[in-house]
């Protein structure tokens, strides 16, 4: 049907559709409008990579483009694993209804998210007791939950007579899972969320296709197709067919990759290290108290707003304000403080004690360090930053239990471990980083690295 429907091009997907308003509908809601509200155009003005669009100048797509291609991926996950889901759980609604419940959690996953994203998360919503999750959750049950409930169709099909989305089960789909779940959840909720919270989402298939291409990392970065053939509902869960592993294990591997390459790039967590002092003092000026009480505000605060309202502070009459505009200006022009002096590589297997590691927290390391260094290097302004990047998906946590391997030879799934997907990997990898304000010294802190971490544990013994 052309009439009561757009479309969007997408560099990733191609042409992704959505139902529009529409003269015979007049009493409905649809995906446009919900597309068209504020609170999903403000994701237009959030990037997807927090701060590495400053280091990768073509990755300047947003939050927005990111959304409706979950968005899409949804609406092709449920189309070829719909009839999987009829059979491992009879009491699921209609293929309408969960078709349209999945493309709205791909749309709304994140609608919480602040300026820079994660680094939002971590430096003020923390601070709160909440997340861009628990945040979304509340715009969705409050904000959007008029548009939600009177949406009644997707572009493949549409909801049964009787039927009205819940705006709580799309909170339930795109919440991390907690370590007991609510009994009253019904099963096919419980399977449909494994698309959304586990190994391999719709969330993490777009942003690993889009970051790869947007980035210039890779145009074909793993093969989308394959991995939707081969995925199936069985009562216990997703389940992926074994002639489906390869493109799983290529999956994981290139977003691996990308965490190594773009997301923790060296330029990039500098930017980071030198935000994180700027936004700090910038945070009573910006957003005072907690974003979930007044959402009013925060439907405006958007890295746009942020980068507008800073570059402005420099003229300012509050001679503190005008001091933080001051170092904003070093960030906007890209005059980044620190230099990265050194890096290792510490590569962790199943066996290895990576928690109770020095590693584990990098001020214990910045400390150790400084005690390696010569008496008069040890005050020097120098930074640590140790970032860590998972090979292997966590299978034994609150996200355990999503996912089942599916082998013909045994004739019924079975749980997808890391043993099936990375017998050849570590399991994680913690990138230990020295900044400094000058390349001076040098030599002095890439020995006293040296001497703390020991060669054996490292696959990268070069300075940068």
């Amino acid at each position: 049907m052309i009439q009561g429907q757009n479309l969007s091009y997408d560099p990733i997907h191609g042409y992704i559709p959505f139902v529009a308003p529409h003269a015979d509908w007049a009493n409905e809601k649809t995906e446009r409008e919900l597309i068209d509200h504020p609170w999903v155009q403000r994701l237009r003005q959030i990037h997807q990579l927090q701060t590495a669009w400053w280091v990768f100048p073509a990755a300047e797509h947003t939050r927005f483009q990111h959304v409706l291609g979950v968005m899409h991926l949804a609406s092709r996950m449920v189309g070829v694993l719909y009839p999987s889901l009829q059979k491992a759980a009879p009491d699921v609604p209609s293929r309408g209804y969960v078709e349209s419940l999945a493309r709205l959690a791909g749309l709304l996953h994140d609608v919480g998210h602040g300026p820079f994203g994660h680094f939002f998360d971590e430096h003020c919503l923390r601070d709160y007791g909440e997340t861009h999750e628990t945040l979304g959750c509340k715009i969705i049950q409050t904000e959007l939950a008029p548009w939600i409930t009177g949406i009644r169709r997707n572009p493949n099909s549409e909801l049964v007579p009787g039927e009205t989305l819940d705006p709580a089960q799309i909170c339930y789909l795109i919440t991390r899972p907690a370590k007991q779940d609510d009994p009253a959840i019904p099963l096919w909720l419980k399977l449909l969320r494994s698309l959304f919270c586990g190994i391999y989402t719709v969330d993490n298939m777009d942003f690993v296709l889009r970051d790869a291409t947007m980035s210039g990392y890779s145009t074909e970065a793993f093969d989308v197709e394959r991995l939707i053939r081969y995925s199936f509902f069985s009562k216990e869960g997703l389940a992926i067919h074994v002639r489906g592993i390869d493109a799983l294990v290529r999956f994981m591997t290139v977003r691996a990759e990308l965490f190594r390459s773009i997301y923790f790039h060296r330029t990039v967590r500098a930017i980071d290290m030198q935000l994180i002092d700027l936004f700090r003092a910038s945070r009573p000026y910006l957003l005072p108290g907690n974003p979930a009480e007044q959402l009013d505000k925060y439907l405006g605060l958007t890295e746009w707003s942020l980068l507008v309202d800073v570059a402005r502070w420099k003229d300012h009459k509050d001679i503190s304000v005008r001091q933080l505009g001051k170092q904003w200006q070093d960030l906007l022009q890209r005059r980044i403080r620190w230099k990265t002096v050194c890096q290792r590589t510490l590569l962790f297997g199943p066996n290895d004690a990576e928690a109770s590691s020095i590693f584990a927290q990098r001020d214990l390391v910045e400390t150790a360090l400084r005690q390696k260094l010569p008496a008069e290097l040890r005050e020097i302004p120098m930074r640590v930053d140790v970032a860590r990047a998972l090979f292997r998906p966590d299978t034994l946590g609150p996200a355990g239990g999503q996912n089942y391997l599916y082998d013909p030879a045994y004739a019924k799934p079975r749980p997808l471990t890391v043993e099936h997907l990375f017998r050849h990997l570590p399991l994680s990898q913690r990138i230990c980083r020295v900044y400094a304000e000058s390349l001076d010294h040098s030599a002095a802190i890439t020995a006293a690295l040296d001497q703390l971490i020991g060669s054996s544990r490292t696959d990268d013994l070069t300075n940068m």
